[in-house]
This record gives structure tokens, sequence and C-alpha cells, in this order.
């Protein structure tokens, strides 16, 4: 790990109870050491990165359909932030439209991911994040 502390933030913008109840117990069962942070929609999500007293996520994980505010939305208001937009944020998302992806990148998302189907697929793509997300990118420090 290049990180100065053991455990990793992280913050899970999703608004279905399932999906954070799977997010959650695939970090479990892959052996992730991460503190997972839940903002059920954009409004919570933006107001948890601007509280000076929340910890600094390692990165987002944004859900595109959400209430109040959608991760579009999020996603923008991060990139526009000089503290927040160097923050890698990894699109976790059931639309498989090109439209949807074709904008995330355009508006910057680090990465975009379909929602796996199956627990076991979910715990892979677990895998897959801390991978390449923790073990192997080097992050630029927290502001």
């Amino acid at each position: 790990m290049t990180k100065d502390h053991s455990t990793t933030e992280i913050l899970l913008v999703e608004d279905n109870p399932g999906d954070v109840r799977l997010v959650h117990e695939a970090f479990r069962d892959a052996d992730f050491d991460a503190t997972i942070h839940t903002a059920i929609d954009g409004v919570e999500a933006i107001d948890f990165l601007m509280d000076e007293a929340s910890p600094f996520p390692d990165f987002v994980l944004l859900d595109l359909n959400l209430p109040r505010k959608d991760g579009l939305e999020v996603l923008q208001e991060i990139r526009g932030d000089a503290k927040l937009q160097r923050l890698p944020v990894l699109v976790l998302t059931s639309s498989t439209a090109r439209e949807d992806m074709a904008v995330c990148y355009e508006e910057q998302a680090n990465a975009y991911l379909t929602k796996p189907t199956s627990p076991e697929e979910f715990i892979e793509l677990v895998r897959s994040v801390e991978e390449f997300w923790i073990e192997r990118v080097r992050l630029p420090p927290c502001p």
C-alpha cells in the first residue's frame, strides 16, 4: 500500500439500501480494510465532502440515479471545487447506456463501473478496485 494510514476511507453515494448492503458485504468478504461512509443522495454526499469534521475519502463510489441531486451533478460539483477536484470518483451504476458512460468521462470521472448482478461478482469488483485504486495507483495527498 502507498497510503500513510491503514484504513481506506470510501464515500459510497447510493440510495438503494440493498445495493448499500451488497457493497458493504463485498468489501467485508474481500477482506478489504475500509471504512465506508454512506450518503443516500447527492446533497448528503456534497455535505459530507464539505464538512471539515468528516474524514477525507480516498475515493468516491458514486451512483448516477440519486434523489435531490443526481450523480452527474455531484461529479460536476466535485470537479468544480478546488479542494475536491483531484478526488478519484468511480461511478458505480446499473446503467449500461453509452450516453451515461460518455458524459461521466466528459465530466472527468476516473472510472465507470457497472454494478454486478451477483454477490460473487461484487466481491471480484471490490478486489479489482482495491488492487488498482489502493495498491497500484499513486494518489495525490489530501488537500
